[in-house]
């Protein structure tokens, strides 16, 4: 226990690795795990039940695995988890699940929330995501791989952002974002591929272009005439990742 400050208060039934580091004055409750090398700042509030993983990072002043801001949760038992090398920076505040969907809230791995995020309950976050300052998701919230928001992003409940889609300062969502697609505005408008991400992590010109032409295709001239469409499926992975997550979508997508 020497890496827990003498003003921090753990409940006996958290589950703490040895080499975890506990800044002062932090409060970490009942039924939270917390493995190996992952450091807490002073003034954290970490409740349970709440599975945190590896060498995360959590700043000052956050307050994880609360209770969810909903009128519909009555006290039932619910979680969050939150997987490993993720940096959480100041004032951010994660909810636990509610039994509305499946009682957890998830945050993958190699995550970079910023201060003042808001991720409500049900959301599910994925991987290698950037939520720049202020980023607000409501609950039920689906956020895939390589997602980057902008600062200030509103994201209403139930919608769905694709993976490597990206989002420009103070963009209202109130429909899903296609992956590879970026988006801006309030209410936000699609703006073409996200291709300076996508070559940053090395997608080739050749998927690039046609990931454009499905975006042409299916977003904005929103053609009926499947031919192209099913030939560029069948020859790019990627591109049947992007239409199957338009045909899913369910509150509809930006465009």
């Amino acid at each position: 226990m020497a890496n827990i400050h003498s003003t921090a208060i753990i409940d006996p039934k958290a589950n703490l690795d040895s080499s975890v580091i506990v800044g002062a004055y932090s409060v970490i409750g009942t039924d939270v795990e917390i493995d190996a090398n992952t450091w807490i700042a002073p003034h954290v509030v970490i409740n349970g039940p709440c599975r945190i993983g590896k060498e995360n990072k959590i700043f000052q002043f956050c307050s994880i695995g609360e209770m969810p801001q909903d009128k519909k949760y009555h006290g039932e038992k619910s979680s969050l988890t939150i997987g490993d090398r993720n940096t959480i920076r100041e004032y951010a505040s994660i909810n636990r699940g509610t039994e509305l969907d499946n009682n957890v809230t998830t945050l993958g791995n190699d995550n970079w929330v910023m201060a003042y995020v808001h991720i409500a309950h049900d959301c599910t976050v994925g991987s290698n995501v950037i939520f720049s300052n202020g980023v607000t998701l409501a609950g039920h919230v689906l956020i895939q791989d390589y997602v980057v928001l902008g600062g200030f992003t509103l994201v209403h409940q139930f919608c769905r952002i694709g993976k490597y889609a990206f989002s420009g300062m103070g963009t209202a969502l109130n429909r899903d974002i296609p992956p590879f697609v970026m988006a801006s505005g309030n209410l936000a408008n699609s703006y073409g591929l996200n291709k300076e991400g996508l070559k940053r992590h090395g997608f080739s010109s050749e998927v690039v272009k046609a990931l454009h032409k499905t975006y042409m295709i299916t977003v904005k001239s929103r053609s009926t005439d499947r031919q192209e469409l099913e030939s560029l499926i069948k020859a790019h992975e990627d591109v049947a990742f992007f239409v199957d997550f338009l045909e899913g979508s369910i509150r509809g997508i930006i465009r």
